[in-house]
């Protein structure tokens, strides 16, 4: 608890200080923002279908934020400290039992090694070179593969190093993460158990026992109120990543180039993350109950497993042509994408998977349409059965942005071994103060997909309507409402692994809808309005 306290006074200094030096002192430059972002949701088949006769499930979610930036010279550094929440998980008066929910979202330090605009420094081959090191965040283009995925109130980043370059035109940026769970004396290896795990699970026997170490539990569903299972889900106490990932990666590295010719981005994308390879376990005895899981962790000296990596690679080319002017006759915007992905997955299963992209955006004045299609690669039932997977995976972006805002795919609740393809249309109208945006998706399996029986559902999964309102009530006031709708069909619950057979299949509500509304706060603590000034 007094740790707790401590930590909570240094920041409270750290921001008392920042805010007593003002930002006159001589070329240094401080920063001080906050966000107070407060969502209300309705949720009545939202990510999944719920059966029929459901309660919605209704509740508030806020985030606080704090961010502080400082730059000087050749330096420039940041931190952003967030507490997440939903509006009563904890006791109006709490206990030092009651956990913390205060984390730190980034802390980063930035280095500039080069740059010719700069008399300061010697080294100038290149227009500019920077060093950033730290939990950051990282977007690459729309966000697609490469995202902060802000939507969440948790969002996402990263602990690593990034080496950024600029020159004539063209950036490059290569980036390096490594993962560890420890830095405790005694440790002799460096294998990483891929996620945070409950202190106790329930084993096979329904007994409440303290999770064995080295391993990832398995039980039915990956819920933490069934028990242990040797064919059940990972269980994490809170999820390992988006699109339903099992582990967190190991490592990765990445490439990114990008360069714009007159009005034309080009950016390419090389992506590697590495998982850890892991073996099917259990602790325990037939008559005390089993806990199984994947052990990650060599059990002893006499393990002899190889617990290496499985590497997954992600490579493709985004070009976005811009032609005409919103005022004129109108602003045509395209963009079109291919990845492919190779390697092994998190499971160590060979791939070969693809995804591409292409939308066009015309403008004129306030008003666009954009109509699109996408495509995720799935895997056909023979391939699943050979121990392949040629199912797309969108790495680390924002999948709420393109998939629909139900999150049906792509995110947190999973998605489909089929693939997806996508065509939609969107409209938006854009005032100085407000917005209005109607999204229009069509969702069907891009790969067969088949019941427990081996018959063959049909590809298609459903419509989804996304209505959304934003207002600017002042510069630091925001106000956001959203209304969406999503017209399944009867192969979605076989999609979603909700379902094997026709009779639980129609179980399941097949419309669902999600609605919220969200207040955000943005102060910015330095900034003071202008006055005029009387002649």
């Amino acid at each position: 608890m007094y740790k707790n306290v401590r930590y909570k006074f240094i920041i409270f200094a750290v921001i008392l200080i920042s805010g007593t030096l003002q930002i006159n002192i001589a070329k240094a430059q401080f920063s001080l923002a906050g966000q107070l972002r407060i969502r209300g949701e309705a949720r009545d088949g939202y990510g999944n279908l719920v059966p029929k006769g459901a309660k919605s499930a209704d509740f508030i979610s806020q985030r606080t934020r704090l961010n502080f930036g400082y730059k000087w010279d050749l330096l420039t550094f940041g931190v952003s400290v967030q507490d997440i929440r939903v509006w009563g998980a904890d006791a109006s008066t709490i206990s030092a039992a009651d956990g913390n929910r205060l984390m730190l979202h980034e802390g980063w330090a930035e280095l500039t090694l080069a740059n010719k605009a700069d008399t300061n420094v010697k080294f100038k081959l290149l227009d500019l070179l920077t060093f950033k090191i730290g939990r950051q965040e990282l977007i690459y283009d729309d966000s697609r593969l490469i995202g902060n995925l802000d939507w969440l109130q948790q969002a996402r980043q990263h602990d690593m190093a990034l080496l950024k370059a600029v020159h004539h035109g063209w950036q490059v940026d290569l980036g390096f993460a490594y993962n560890q769970n420890t830095d405790a004396n005694g440790v002799t290896n460096s294998n990483y158990l891929p996620g945070n795990l409950p202190a106790y699970i329930k084993n096979s026997l329904g007994t409440l026992v303290p999770l064995p170490a080295g391993i990832v539990p398995l039980t039915a569903a990956g819920s933490a109120a069934n028990n242990s299972s040797k064919t059940g889900t990972p269980l994490f106490t809170n999820p390992a990543g988006t699109n339903g990932a099992t582990q967190n990666y190991k490592s990765f590295t990445s490439l990114y180039i990008s360069k714009k010719f007159d009005q034309t981005k080009m950016s390419i994308l090389v992506f590697n993350d590495n998982f850890g390879k892991y073996r099917l376990d259990s602790v325990g005895s037939a008559t005390a109950g089993y806990v199984y899981g994947r052990r990650f962790v060599p059990n002893g000296a006499t393990d002899t497993y190889n617990y290496g990596v499985n590497k997954r690679y992600t490579y493709g080319l985004m070009l976005s042509p811009t032609f005409g002017n919103a005022s004129g006759f109108g602003k045509i915007a395209i963009q079109a994408a291919y990845y492919r992905q190779s390697g092994n997955d998190r499971d160590g299963k060979t791939m070969s998977a693809y995804h591409y992209t292409v939308a066009a955006t015309y403008q004129k004045d306030l008003f666009s349409v954009t109509p699109g299609y996408d495509v995720l690669s799935g895997t056909t039932v023979a391939d699943q059965a050979l121990g392949k997977n040629n199912s797309f995976d969108p790495l680390y972006g924002t999948p709420h942005k393109f998939w629909g805002y139900m999150d049906y795919f792509y995110a947190g609740t999973g998605s489909p071994k089929g693939g997806l393809n996508n065509p939609y249309v969107k409209f938006k109208y854009t005032a100085n103060t407000f917005s209005l945006g109607l999204d229009l998706h069509s969702f069907s399996l891009n790969k067969d997909m088949k019941k427990a029986d081996g018959t063959t559902i049909s590809k298609n999964l459903g419509k989804e309507a996304d209505l959304q309102f934003s207002y600017n009530m002042n510069k630091f006031t925001n106000i956001e409402l959203a209304y969406s709708l999503m017209k399944a069909t009867d192969s979605m619950p076989f999609a979603k692994a909700q379902a094997v057979n026709d009779v639980t299949a129609a179980t399941f509500n097949k419309t669902g809808t999600w609605a919220y509304v969200m207040l955000k706060f943005t102060p910015d603590f330095f900034y003071s309005k202008p006055v005029a000034i009387k002649q």
